[in-house]
């Protein structure tokens, strides 16, 4: 897959993950890149900017080139090549932001097959933030999942590797592993008081997409798992589905949706939505004009529609964008908990033929200009689902999201 080629899809997800699906990245612009030949390593000029003093990083260099000595602690030999995106990796990671990240070889190879949607893992989007390992959300049916992994669930250690200072792609590249194998999560979970360990024994994941159910009594019930570029036809499929059912209240269910292609959310706003009327908006900050989403129009329910959004705190991306737009234009009324707030926008850019950066450029605002990323979105009706409910099967956010379209 030709990540710049013209006409490259945008899409929004949310995170490198086990199993990346998606991840907000801005596919459709091509940047100019200086990029340094590895064998010209000291060629300090090459795209150099003005105004900053390179002489330290000169100088650290020489000193390691002329003093290091291995000790044995590595078998690793250490090339001139993996100095440089040592290098890289740290002024990366300078900037404080888990979603800007460089990818050597190794790990530009694997994001490339993640997108292409070849994967083995345990199946759950995961984000190294304010110091910790977090759950986005496990994938419907996968191991995590089956395995009792939650949303905002802090992985402390991945077998015998602690987390703290890991980056999302570190950590991801210790969890990765061959179908059947096993790996041991230590979990720390809100609520309780110790740690704790999960056994998820990894497979291939199967990415679902949607499921539809008539819950009786003129309720019909659409689960979106993920955003994917299929998403848009079958979600069209699905309101058929309910339009022939005669029903006229309408439950989506975005929980542990981790995101997808942004312009799956917008075709899916389109059907509740006029012509014209703002979906999301992209804001490239310090005074730049900002891109403005907006309905294609398809607009086929009318003011009879009652309509309900499940959402949770492993709600990201894509799913905010669709339940924010939904939510401000007055359409759907948001049920459960506040969602995780991934509202960047993030570019791959390739440094050299091997290699390549995922970097933030811009970051998802809602149509009233609330940043996603900084307060998540907030449902008109909070309701919580304890794990005590998860074991028993209870489901009190789907019972007071029946209540709402009820009321309606």
């Amino acid at each position: 897959m030709d990540l710049k080629k013209p006409g490259a899809q945008k899409f929004v997800i949310a995170l490198v993950a086990v199993i990346l699906f998606g991840a907000g990245y801005n596919l459709g612009k091509s940047r100019a890149v200086a990029t340094v030949p590895v064998g010209s390593v000291m060629n300090v000029t090459a795209g150099q900017p003005t105004g900053v003093d390179f002489a330290p990083f000169w100088k650290a260099w020489n000193a390691l080139n002329d003093k290091y000595v291995a000790t044995g602690t590595s078998t690793k030999p250490v090339t001139q090549e993996d100095k440089v995106w040592g290098a890289i990796e740290g002024l990366t990671s300078s900037l404080g932001d888990p979603y800007t990240v460089f990818f050597p070889p190794k790990q530009a190879e694997l994001f490339a097959s993640d997108i292409r949607g070849n994967f083995e893992g345990v199946g759950m989007e995961v984000v190294a933030q304010d110091g910790a390992l977090t759950v986005i959300a496990p994938i419907k049916g996968s191991p995590a999942e089956k395995a009792g992994i939650l949303p905002r669930d802090r992985v402390l250690k991945i077998d015998d590797h602690q987390t703290a200072g890991l980056s999302t792609d570190e950590a991801v590249d210790y969890i990765r592993g061959p179908k059947g194998s096993v790996v041991t999560f230590t979990i720390a979970r809100p609520g309780r008081k110790e740690a704790f360990d999960v056994k998820v024994t990894r497979d291939t994941i199967d990415i679902p997409t949607i499921d539809t159910k008539d819950l009786g009594n003129g309720i019909f019930k659409i689960d979106l798992y993920s955003f994917s570029a299929t998403s848009p036809n079958l979600f069209r499929g699905a309101l058929r589905q309910f339009v022939e059912s005669g029903d006229a209240k309408l439950i989506l269910d975005l929980r542990g949706n981790p995101g997808g292609y942004l312009d799956a959310a917008i075709d899916m706003a389109s059907w509740f939505l006029p012509s014209g009327k703002v979906i999301v908006r992209e804001s490239f900050g310090d005074g730049k004009d900002e891109t403005v989403y907006r309905s294609k129009g398809y607009n086929v329910f009318n003011n009879n529609l009652k309509f309900a959004i499940l959402v949770d705190q492993g709600s990201a991306s894509a799913a905010e964008i669709l339940a924010g737009a939904l939510s401000e234009q007055g359409v759907a009324t948001l049920v459960g908990e506040k969602t995780f707030g991934k509202g960047s926008v993030q570019e791959l850019v390739e440094i050299t033929p091997t290699t390549s950066l995922k970097v933030t450029v811009a970051r998802w605002l809602t149509p009233n200009g609330l940043s996603i990323s900084k307060q998540g979105i907030v449902p008109q009706v909070t309701v919580s689902r304890s794990e005590a409910d998860l074991k028993a099967g209870r489901d009190p956010q789907l019972d007071k999201a029946i209540e709402v379209v009820n009321k309606k």
